[in-house]
């Protein structure tokens, strides 16, 4: 018996033991090596399926009304909704179609770069002098998934949004993430991308995986100990509950 209550104690310790310690737990933990580093801020490519708000305006505003959709918003609509309903959507092929102008190819550019190719269609085509071309992504959303508190899609409205203010959004990871391996998906062009994130590390910072893109997956996969705990027996909790009773027992049997 004796013998027995020595493995029950030796089981304790263990159980106690396998706890998580500091360095699966912070974050960033060799950031000081970062300090002064410098950004590089991303611009965000075109998608297909992204719905864009094109403004065009001129010094004339009357002139630039054509080349314009009918932005009247519906009182009963949101803002936004009601902006992507009247928004351009990239087709499949990448193109977006505009009044007057037609067709115009969308996919691969930032909005930066859409602004001056359309501006470009309306001088040389003669379309509009001095034309102001104003484009803006309206459907921009991630999804975060896993062991987060609050997981689900997200719209983004910034340009550049970082991976660490996207797990943010769903209010942090839970203490039984994974920090070590935050799962991104990412398609580009039609491509899958996949990589693995070590939160506790910066050495992903100067990856592109460092801002989040539009329609980016993000998954954090349960630790360990979220994985051990998840089967018959249950949580560290009930695990010591039943090590306590057998432990009793033995004493009382045992006097």
């Amino acid at each position: 018996m004796t013998n027995l209550s020595a493995i029950l104690l030796a089981f304790i310790c263990l159980l106690f033991t396998s706890c998580a310690s500091k360095k699966n737990i912070l974050y960033l933990q060799d950031i000081d090596t970062k300090e002064g580093r410098k950004i590089n801020y991303a611009h965000n490519k075109i998608q297909v399926n992204d719905i864009l708000t094109i403004k065009i305006s001129s010094l004339y505003p009357e002139t630039a009304i054509p080349y314009n959709f009918d932005n009247s918003l519906s009182t009963n609509s949101s803002f936004i909704e009601t902006l992507k309903l009247q928004g351009s959507l990239v087709s499949k092929e990448g193109f977006i179609v505009l009044p007057i102008i037609g067709s115009v190819k969308a996919i691969g550019k930032s909005t930066t770069e859409l602004e001056s190719h359309i501006k470009s269609i309306l001088e040389s085509g003669n379309y509009l002098k001095g034309a102001i071309v104003s484009v803006r992504i309206l459907n921009s959303k991630i999804t975060i998934l896993g062991e987060v508190i609050t997981p689900g899609t997200y719209t983004i409205t910034e340009q550049n949004v970082t991976l660490l203010q996207a797990i943010g959004y769903a209010g942090d990871l839970k203490i039984n993430g994974d920090r070590k391996d935050i799962l991104v998906i990412r398609d580009i062009d039609g491509t899958q991308f996949i990589k693995h994130i070590d939160l506790t590390k910066t050495d992903w910072f100067d990856s592109p995986f460092y801002f989040v893109k539009q329609n980016d997956v993000i998954v954090v996969n349960p630790n360990n100990t979220k994985i051990k705990s998840s089967g018959y027996i249950g949580n560290i909790g009930t695990v010591l509950t039943i090590a306590s009773i057998l432990l009793s027992t033995v004493v009382i049997l045992t006097r």
